[in-house]
Formats: C-alpha cells, sequence, structure tokens
C-alpha cells in the first residue's frame, strides 16, 4: 500500500489540500479528526468519564473505528455502526477535544491509523504524521505558510460564515497555537526529516494539489 502523510501548522490548509489528492488519486483520505469525534461519541453514549484519564483509558480497549468510502462520501464506522451522521454535534466536538490530550488515546487512534495504511492507500493530514504516525510513509509533506497568510484564510473563511473577526488577533491565536503544538510532549509539531517542505504562501490550491502530486510521481518512481 502507498502512504502519504501532510503535516503542518494549523490554517495551512491541510484537510482541503489532502482531500483534493486523495480524490484526485483515488486515495482514501483519512480524517483523523473524525476518527477523535467518534471516540468520543462512544464515551459519551457509554457514560464514560471524561475527566478521568484512566476511565477513557479503559474505554478504549472496546472501540474500533475506522472509515470507508461510499459515493465519494467518508463513511465513518463505529464498532461497526455508521457513525457520520452523528459525530459532529457541538457536544462531541467539545468532548473530543477533552479527551485528545490523553496519551491513551492518542495510542489507540495510532494503532487504528496504522491498520488503515497498511489496508489501503491513504493519505493522511496531521501534526505527526510523518513523523509519528506512519513513519514510513512513501510521500511526506510538510505543508505551511506565513503565520499572516494563515490567518487571512482564517478571516475569509470566518466572513463566509457571517462571523466577523480580527486578523491581528486571529494570527495571534495561530501564533499561540503554534506554540503549543511545537511544544507539547506527545508528539510534537516538526517536519520529519524526509517530509518536502512546502510554503503555500504565494501558492493557489491548484498549485499546491499539482506539487503534491508532482512530489509523489517522483517518489514513486524512485521507491
Amino acid at each position: 500500500m502507498y502512504n502519504i502523510a501532510i503535516d503542518g501548522p494549523a490554517g495551512a490548509g491541510k484537510s482541503t489540500i489532502a482531500k483534493l489528492v486523495a480524490e484526485e488519486l483515488s486515495f482514501v483520505y483519512v480524517d483523523t479528526g473524525a476518527m477523535f469525534r467518534a471516540m468520543a461519541l462512544y464515551m459519551l453514549r457509554n457514560g464514560v468519564n471524561v475527566e478521568s484519564e484512566e476511565d477513557v483509558g479503559k474505554a478504549c480497549n472496546s472501540i474500533d473505528i475506522t472509515i470507508t468510502y461510499a459515493d465519494k462520501e467518508q463513511q465513518v464506522i463505529l464498532n461497526n455502526e455508521n457513525v457520520s451522521g452523528l459525530i459532529r454535534t457541538e457536544e462531541v466536538g467539545n468532548t473530543a477535544s477533552k479527551i485528545a490530550v490523553y496519551a491513551p488515546v492518542r495510542t489507540k487512534l495510532l494503532e487504528l491509523q496504522r491498520e488503515l495504511a497498511v489496508k489501503e492507500n491513504v493519505i493522511m493530514d496531521g501534526r505527526d504524521i510523518g513523523t509519528a504516525v506512519l513513519p514510513n510513509a512513501q510521500t511526506k509533506i510538510y505543508l505551511t505558510a506565513s503565520s499572516k497568510e494563515r490567518a487571512r484564510r482564517r478571516v475569509e473563511q470566518l466572513e463566509q460564515n457571517g462571523i466577523k473577526s480580527n486578523i491581528d488577533e486571529v494570527e495571534a491565536d495561530i501564533i499561540k497555537r503554534d506554540e503549543q503544538d511545537m511544544n507539547r510532549k506527545i508528539a510534537p509539531l516538526r517536519q520529519a526529516d524526509d517530509a518536502k517542505y512546502l510554503d503555500t504562501s504565494d501558492m493557489s490550491v491548484q498549485e499546491v494539489v499539482a506539487a503534491i502530486i508532482s512530489q509523489y510521481n517522483i517518489d514513486k518512481q524512485n521507491k
């Protein structure tokens, strides 16, 4: 199986790009965020105390999550049940954020993500895919952009949803999140030694997709 790992800071457009590349190459896009949400749904349904890392860790042993596609739509399967329509609530999202900091959760999802990568040609994006989740991925990309450009894109996205925001405040939040991601104890954000550095500050979405596919073709020929 062929694996593509895309890492980078918040607001770099990793998910948007990964989905488009996956569609172009007929790969499975593994939405790691959806996997965290499915795990959170399990915790809520089963009354697990999410304030307790020990209780959450024990519950992880009963969870199996996979991602499939039907009619080009992502399907999130939790213990053989399609929960795609149940994981986008605010309650599930908040719970996912709460449990994402626990080591047992990250360990369990690491195991599940690697299982997916063995069965399918996959593309994954995140903070630690090329360094921790898929260290043997044949193509690795470190996708980034200046904090100012990432803030501009975020403000544009918010405005499309009718939300007014201040670009300086958004940029300050992005810089703060970068600092947290790069200095966290478990799998910090960093560029893998064998990853292609791609600064997208002055690139269109189409140009970024083309650059990644070009790198994939080079890597596939060389490996």
